[in-house]
C-alpha cells in the first residue's frame, strides 16, 4: 500500500439543478429526484452520528428540507451542505434527547466509500473484518471523523463542509487529511499483519508436511 489518501468532491448530474428549481416551485417529482440521489448519503453520515436511529434521525432532516426548501437561495453544490446541516442538527438535537456523544463507528460497507474506488487502500478494505473497521473509524477523533465524512462521503468541499461544522475550510481539510491519513495508515498496518498470519500459517503447513515425510537412511 502507498498510504495515499484523497478528498475528492464529487460531481453532480447537472439535471439535479434544474430539478432544485422544479422541486422549490413544487414540483414533487424533482423533489424525489432530491431525495433519491442525497438519502443515501445523508443516511451514511447520520449512521456514524447516531447509529441505528439513522433513519428516523433522515426522517425529521428531510421534513425540514421540505418545509424550508422555498427559502433555500443557492445552487446544488450549496443545496447538499444546506441539507447536511439541516441532518447534523437534527442528529445532535436526537442525541442530546437521549443524552448520548455522537457515534463515530460506521459499518465495514459505509468505509468502503471513503476511499477512493481504484486506490490500493480500499483494497486492504476490503480485507478488514466489520469489528476492525469499526474499531479503526470509531478511534478517529470526532472532528476528523466528521470532516472525513462531510467531504467523502457527502461530497462537499472544504468550506462547505466548514460551514456545516462551524469552521474554517482549512481546519475542515486539515481533519480530513489527518484523518484519512491515519485511516490508511492503520488499515496498512492490518494488512501487513494478516500477510505476516498467512506467512506463518504456510510456514505451518510446510513443518507438518516436513513431519509426515519419512526420514531417508
Amino acid at each position: 500500500m502507498n498510504g495515499r489518501v484523497t478528498t475528492r468532491v464529487e460531481p453532480y448530474d447537472q439535471g439535479l439543478e434544474q430539478a432544485l428549481s422544479a422541486a422549490q416551485a413544487g414540483d414533487e417529482g424533482a423533489f424525489r429526484m432530491l431525495y433519491r440521489d442525497l438519502q443515501p448519503r445523508l443516511l451514511r453520515y447520520l449512521r456514524a452520528l447516531v447509529g441505528s436511529d439513522a433513519e428516523d434521525v433522515a426522517g425529521d432532516a428531510w421534513l425540514q428540507i421540505a418545509r424550508d426548501l422555498h427559502t433555500f437561495t443557492g445552487d446544488y453544490d450549496k443545496f447538499r451542505g444546506w441539507a447536511s446541516t439541516i441532518a447534523r442538527h437534527r442528529a445532535l438535537d436526537h442525541l442530546r434527547r437521549l443524552n448520548r456523544r455522537p457515534d463515530t463507528s460506521m459499518r465495514v460497507d459505509d468505509l468502503t466509500d471513503l476511499i477512493g474506488q481504484d486506490d490500493t487502500e480500499r483494497d486492504a478494505l476490503d480485507r478488514v473484518s466489520t469489528d476492525a473497521a469499526v474499531a479503526l473509524i470509531g478511534a478517529l477523533p470526532r472532528d476528523q471523523a466528521e470532516a472525513v465524512l462531510l467531504r467523502v462521503v457527502m461530497g462537499l468541499d472544504a468550506k462547505q463542509a466548514g460551514q456545516v461544522l462551524g469552521k474554517r475550510a482549512g481546519a475542515v481539510r486539515t481533519s480530513a487529511y489527518r484523518g484519512l491519513h491515519r485511516l490508511a495508515e492503520r488499515l496498512r498496518e492490518h494488512d501487513h499483519g494478516l500477510a505476516g498470519e498467512q506467512d506463518r500459517s504456510r510456514a505451518g503447513e510446510h513443518d507438518h508436511g516436513l513431519a509426515g515425510r519419512p526420514v531417508d537412511e
